[in-house]
């Protein structure tokens, strides 16, 4: 079935709410904007059941079929924040908020998943319930782990989850996923070095903190180089260093912070592991004090199979087979969809943006011309999941 007739006409209506939701960017968990419209939306569309602050600003609709003989629960997700960077598009519809932008597509997955949710009120054409989950704060603050200990899968009788995520160079209407590990367990770390200040005409009088922090980073990329298993992947990038304020100072301190990927749990420990006594080597060779810390973030995202199966043949159902990729290469980025799969079983999936700006760049915008086939997949997920 190709994508749904009802759903292409309400195309223009979605497009004009996801323009709105983009133009008005909201951080982390303070989309209280976004929230009530998703809320008053929910409600016009008859929704059986709206409930908001979950999770402290996220928001569930109950949908139930024409039947519930069976007894089925299945939860659909979208996120609702946007990031803290400036938009340069120049679109009518551009962010008013400075300083805010939706340059991640979750304006595109809100309005999405608001589509279905119409759709689906309208037609219950399914014999169980349809759960829609609006979350905020993915990008960093972990809203999906907030909507998960707040309760929500067990007060919603969640039984699968599934989530769906733009996916820029990938083809308008197309889909791609993988069993299991799909994105990366997103990590921090900082390493503050303490060596002894001096006169820079004086080196040997000091304990140099931005020789130990240079050699800090080299000795950091030898683990992925050296000590990973090269069939596995693993990013260790240190994305800022610190030290110094005059030219012919040697500086007592310096900092380094960045971020470790990783795809497995094991692997996970041993870069934690290797960082920590690289760290505490070189601070003895030199004689200084390096403190790391080191923050655990987001899990890895891990696929179920089953349900994954069943996600992909959905997807070939509305895109047909030929853009449908049923084994992706994983990605290196972080989501915070990985509680809900912890949770409960389910899976995520990209859908094709086009050829455009990357996610997370100040040029992109979500391609509305991937509406119809975005909903059409969570329409008939629902109804093929849950048959009437």
């Amino acid at each position: 079935m190709p994508v749904i007739n009802r759903v292409s006409a309400l195309k223009e209506e979605i497009t004009e709410w996801r323009r709105d939701i983009h133009a008005h960017p909201e951080i982390l968990y303070e989309v209280h904007r976004t929230a009530a419209l998703v809320k008053d939306k929910l409600i016009e569309f008859g929704c059986d059941e709206v409930v908001p602050g979950i999770g402290r600003t996220g928001v569930v609709g109950v949908i139930h079929g024409k039947s519930r003989k069976s007894g089925r629960v299945v939860g659909m997700r979208a996120d609702m924040d946007a990031l803290p960077m400036q938009e340069h598009t120049g679109l009518p519809y551009a962010s008013k908020t400075p300083g805010a932008m939706h340059a991640c597509g979750h304006d595109g997955h809100t309005a999405m998943l608001l589509g279905a949710a119409k759709y689906l009120a309208e037609t219950r054409n399914f014999d169980g319930t349809a759960i829609v989950i609006f979350q905020p704060a993915e990008e960093g603050g972990a809203g999906g782990k907030a909507m998960v200990d707040d309760g929500m899968m067990d007060r919603f009788g969640v039984q699968e989850v599934y989530g769906m995520h733009t996916a820029p160079g990938l083809p308008v209407g197309a889909f791609a996923t993988r069993p299991g590990p799909l994105l990366a367990a997103s990590d921090r770390i900082e390493i503050a070095i303490e060596g002894v200040g001096t006169h820079a005409a004086k080196p040997h009088l000091g304990i140099d903190p931005v020789a130990i922090g240079c050699q800090l980073h080299g000795a950091l990329q030898t683990i992925v180089a050296r000590n990973v298993d090269p069939v596995h992947s693993a990013v260790v990038s240190v994305t800022m260093f610190h030290a110094g304020d005059a030219m012919n100072v040697i500086p007592q301190t310096a900092r380094l912070q960045g971020t470790v990927r990783t795809l497995r749990e094991e692997i996970r420990t041993l870069v934690k592991h290797r960082i920590a006594e690289i760290c505490d080597g070189i601070a003895k060779a030199h004689g200084a004090k390096i403190a790391l810390t080191y923050s655990d973030g987001y899990p890895v995202t891990v696929n179920h199979e089953a349900q994954t199966r069943f996600a992909v043949n959905v997807a070939r159902e509305v895109s047909g087979e030929a853009a449908v990729n049923d084994n992706a290469p994983p990605v290196l980025g972080g989501e915070d969809f990985a509680y809900m799969l912890e949770a409960r079983p389910g899976a995520f999936i990209f859908i094709g943006n086009g050829n455009t700006a990357g996610v997370h760049h100040p040029a992109y915008d979500f391609n509305d011309d991937a509406i119809p086939a975005g909903v059409s997949y969570w329409a008939r997920l629902v109804e093929t999941s849950m048959p009437a």
